[in-house]
């Protein structure tokens, strides 16, 4: 797809990622988007319409939402950027991580006119995961676990009222836990695609405030094919290390020697960002792979706008917010 300007349709722009990326696309020279007025915003026809007449279409929708339009729009030459869970590990989509397979998964994106965008909570375990599985630096058949902490965007409209009402419950004060029966909606994809062989034990958690995401896999010495400074180094070949400019590579996630703060990490730190941060802590006996990112950034509108720059043949940083600044 060349560079020339291209129209865009946001189809469930009024929801968190839908706000987000329209946020990121409004002031670029390079897109026109496509506006639905509010009684139209609902109606097939007038969707139908304006999928149609795009270039590039971001569904923002729930599940079933998303099968069904998908089924309404069959046939249709649209790129078609999914943001709900519907699609991921669905054969004919394209699984929208760029830098996975060493950056492969990037040249599969350019061509797709299906792309499923990653999980937030997915994103971070892939991106720590998927490198070591491929490379054979930890074992398929280990039995894994994973904590991931989260701001309470992550749960939509609905969600972030009930956090930020002032007769909000008490108990909301406190970080959350749920998906307590072990059957979360990202498990699917953290295990297809890591490839590992059985889904891990995963411990998603909500806290107060408004986003953020820490994902974090703890790893025994038994699981690994590799001590914690070959993986250190592993990472900063694969993904590019944070702190060296003669190893930037494109893509939005980088190895970081040191993410802490005098030990401690704050879920929050990338809050605004569309990047990922990457890192390893531990020791040679238990070591820990922690996952540094916004949920609404690279977790959500940030990837989705990421494959949207690389079905452009744009730079896949352009519009996005990536150390504090805009690209």
């Amino acid at each position: 797809m060349s560079n020339d300007m291209k129209k865009v349709f946001i189809d469930g722009s009024v929801g968190t990622t839908g706000l987000r990326i329209k946020e990121r696309l409004s002031e670029r020279p390079d897109i026109e988007l496509i506006l639905l007025a509010e009684e139209v915003r609902k109606n097939n026809d007038a969707r139908k319409e304006a999928i149609e007449s795009s270039d590039i279409t971001f569904l923002c929708l729930p599940d079933d939402a998303a099968r069904d339009t998908i089924e309404m729009m069959e046939g249709s030459d649209t790129v078609i950027i999914d943001t709900s869970t519907a699609h991921r590990t669905v054969e004919g989509w394209t699984y929208g991580f760029p830098e996975l397979g060493g950056g492969a998964q990037r040249e599969l994106i350019k061509k797709s006119k299906r792309i499923a965008n990653p999980g937030c909570h997915a994103s971070g375990f892939i991106a720590l995961v998927a490198p070591l599985v491929e490379n054979g630096l930890i074992r398929k058949e280990a039995n894994l676990s994973c904590f991931s902490l989260t701001g309470y965007s992550g749960g939509g409209k609905k969600m972030i009222a009930q956090y930020e009402s002032e007769d909000a419950e008490n108990g909301l004060g406190a970080p959350r836990q749920y998906g307590l029966s072990q059957q979360h909606k990202h498990l699917k994809e953290m295990q297809i695609l890591t490839g590992i062989e059985k889904a891990p034990a995963f411990c998603p958690i909500v806290a107060n405030y408004y986003s953020g995401m820490e994902v974090s896999i703890p790893l025994f010495a038994e699981d690994m094919n590799a001590g914690i400074d070959e993986i250190k180094e592993f990472y900063k070949s694969y993904y590019g290390y944070f702190k060296d400019s003669n190893s930037v590579k494109a893509g939005l996630v980088r190895y970081a020697d040191q993410i802490d703060k005098e030990g401690f990490i704050s879920a929050g730190d990338m809050q605004g960002r569309d990047d990922m941060l990457i890192s390893i802590a531990g020791n040679e006996e238990r070591l820990l792979l922690v996952a540094l990112f916004d949920n609404l950034g690279k977790g959500a509108s940030g990837a989705a706008i990421q494959n949207m720059n690389i079905v452009m043949g744009t730079d896949e940083k352009m519009g996005l917010v990536t150390s504090g600044t805009v690209e």
